[in-house]
């Protein structure tokens, strides 16, 4: 069984095809299951989520082992073994031994090591292929028929940004590559849908240059100083100031590659 997050919720049993439960609480209860696979889930918190904290009926405890009955026989009848989902006090645990969750995939693609390493072409080849493969896992924002229930709301909105994340460092890696042609509508999508998030801005900005669109370039910092000061009344940072007067400068280190897109801050 192949459980699958990063998106609509689905659970897709392979052969005999897709078989997510088409009961909202049903479910909804199914992916809270998942997404704390292998982990005791109290019954209190699994009702909180389901029904709201003010908003349980008397019976929520009796419809939760309901629930979760009717879940392990639609379940079963796609070849998931029932006993994958136990009753322990004080609640319900879903083992995810012989299955997959394709959230689990993607945290083991987009770890990164804390030690040090060289940086040289090939290295940068196998990490830009390995977050490629990472975000090709995704068929639209996470959890996004389940955002009613408060829990699946604030973990689908943590899984966003770490999409957002690892696209941003993919860009940055294919810039590092001299994929600037390759990136710049990933990257230009990008940029209206964060237009306060500099790093995105700066990316947007060297692949503008590099593809000789300076004016473009000095107007996207500008787009972007703008839309800082108006909403936050800040400053943009260092990082993306410096890389505005190196295109200003038209200096050479902008078309060096493996070595990034920011200068050194001393």
């Amino acid at each position: 069984m192949e459980f699958k997050v990063l998106g609509h919720f689905e659970v897709d049993s392979g052969d005999l095809g897709v078989c997510t439960p088409s009961a909202f609480k049903q479910r909804a209860l199914l992916a809270l299951l998942v997404t704390h696979h292998d982990q005791c889930l109290p019954a209190s918190s699994l009702a909180e989520n389901l029904w709201g904290k003010d908003g349980q009926p008397s019976t929520a405890r009796a419809a939760l082992q309901v629930y979760i009955s009717k879940i392990r026989r639609h379940l079963a009848g796609f070849g998931f073994n029932p006993d994958g989902i136990s009753t322990s006090l004080p609640g319900y645990i879903l083992r995810l031994a012989g299955h997959s969750l394709d959230l689990v995939e993607f945290r083991r693609l987009t770890h990164r090591q804390d030690t040090p390493r060289v940086e040289d072409r090939e290295t940068l080849e196998a990490e830009s292929q390995r977050l490629r493969r990472a975000l090709a896992l995704w068929r639209g924002p996470a959890l996004a028929d389940l955002r009613e229930v408060s829990a699946l709301r604030e973990l689908g909105t943590v899984l966003d940004e770490a999409w957002t994340s690892t696209m941003e460092r993919k860009l940055e890696i294919d810039l590092r590559l001299g994929r600037e042609l390759m990136v710049l509508s990933d990257l230009r999508q990008l940029a209206l849908r964060y237009p306060e998030r500099e790093k995105i801005q700066g990316l947007l900005m060297a692949a503008l240059y590099r593809n000789g669109r300076t004016t473009e370039a000095l107007a996207t910092y500008g787009h972007l100083r703008s839309t800082l000061v108006t909403r936050f009344g800040m400053e943009p940072g260092r990082r993306v100031s410096m890389l505005h007067h190196a295109i200003l400068g038209r200096e050479p280190w902008l078309e060096e590659r493996t070595d990034g897109i920011f200068a050194p801050v001393a």
